[in-house]
């Protein structure tokens, strides 16, 4: 018998099921089951026969043979948690059901009875997770209560990861990996010696901030600036818009010698950082300026040999800053330190302009040797290529 010819019996089950035949239905699958092992359609059906007999065992069965043949059988993962559930063993439907929702496709492409089926997985399986997270914590709580503060927040977003709550982030660089070099999203202050230093200098750079906002509005200039024919991806809002600007006191690794003397101070602090020199690309500096409502979407930097430092200057309420999995709140005059190889975004969701002072440090991982081999690798690459940069570093 053909494949039409097994559609054909296989509808035939159905509709004997329909009209409550559940004995016939069941014959008539078995048949179709004999001369064709691999009917997933058969199996699924058999297993809703088996089910409305209360012959759970059976179903498992049935579904089972579906999962050899693709494990990733979204309605055969669910029909299995439903099961579960139906049987009392509510932990491991819930397990079921979280397993089910990812393979589950888009809410708009499911019928009305799958969707209310795939909304009543998604309560047990939040449930479950919260339930989960509550314990866990509890059992934790004594070793937790040993660790620093730093530790705490470690082990949080590692309970985090473990309930599958807050994403796994890992470094994705756009041009230059450097092996070994731990992801982490932010960096402790005191793994950089300079940095209260640095923040000290808020008041001046401040200052010298809002005199070249007053002089030279115009040296502000979009951030993102790709040509019309390359990809935009998520940079088509935003590419040579206004929106993101930046006040930038070097141009492919050189100072631009009227920006730095207009900012003595800020050239000074500057100084204070261990940056990369690598010729034609870094160090870099500049006063980052995002317009009133305006969100830079999520991205990834060029390379992790190095870090980056945020120094807020003018800062009004409702700006955000993500790495990763953690959210943070600018404070003006508190710089942290992060991998922006690590996926990031950042919100104004002021009615006023938010500045920063963005500066670029060598990765503290890294010895003195690496770095200068680093440099090396990156000078010869584009000498090599003789062309600069695609982008800056």
């Amino acid at each position: 018998m053909n494949a039409d010819a097994d559609a054909a019996t296989n509808q035939t089950a159905m509709r004997a099921l329909a009209a409550g035949d559940l004995a016939g239905a069941h014959a008539i699958l078995l048949r179709v089951l004999e001369r064709d092992h691999g009917n997933i359609g058969a199996w699924l059906n058999l297993a809703a026969v088996r089910r409305q007999l209360n012959d759970v065992e059976g179903a498992f069965g049935a579904l089972h043979e579906v999962l050899l043949i693709d494990p990733r059988n979204f309605p055969a993962l669910l029909m299995q948690a439903s099961l579960l559930e139906r049987e009392g063993r509510q932990r491991a439907a819930a397990a079921a059901y979280t397993v089910a929702l990812v393979q589950a496709p888009p809410d708009q492409h499911l019928d009305p009875p799958t969707r209310q089926a795939v909304e009543r997985a998604r309560t047990i399986s939040a449930r479950h997770t919260a339930e989960l997270g509550e314990f866990i914590r509890a059992r934790a709580g004594d070793a937790g209560s040993q660790c620093s503060a730093v530790e705490r927040r470690r082990l949080e977003a590692f309970i985090g990861t473990t309930l599958r709550t807050r994403p796994r982030y890992q470094q994705e660089p756009l041009e230059y990996y450097y092996p070994g070099l731990p992801p982490i999203e932010f960096h402790e202050r005191s793994g950089f010696a300079w940095l209260s230093e640095f923040e000290a200098a808020t008041d001046a750079i401040g200052q010298e901030l809002e005199q070249i906002v007053r002089d030279d509005p115009a040296g502000f200039t979009p951030y993102i600036h790709y040509a019309e024919h390359q990809p935009l991806d998520q940079w088509r809002e935003l590419n040579n818009s206004p929106r993101w600007t930046a006040f930038e006191f070097f141009a492919g690794g050189r100072p631009v010698e009227e920006r730095c003397r207009r900012a003595p101070a800020t050239m000074r602090a500057v100084g204070l950082l261990p940056q990369p020199q690598v010729v034609g690309r870094s160090p870099c500096a500049m006063f980052s300026c995002l317009r009133p409502r305006t969100r830079i979407p999520p991205h990834t930097g060029v390379g992790n040999f190095r870090l980056v430092v945020h120094l807020p200057l003018m800062l009004p309420p409702g700006c955000r800053f993500r790495v990763g999995g953690e959210t943070r709140s600018w404070r003006r005059g508190e710089a942290w330190v992060f991998d922006d190889t690590i996926e990031h975004e950042a919100w104004n969701d002021s009615d006023e302009t938010r500045i920063i002072l963005i500066c670029d440090v060598w990765n503290p991982g890294l010895s003195a040797a690496e770095r200068a081999a680093i440099v090396t690798v990156i000078t010869a690459t584009d000498a090599f290529n003789e062309t600069g940069p695609a982008s800056q570093v």
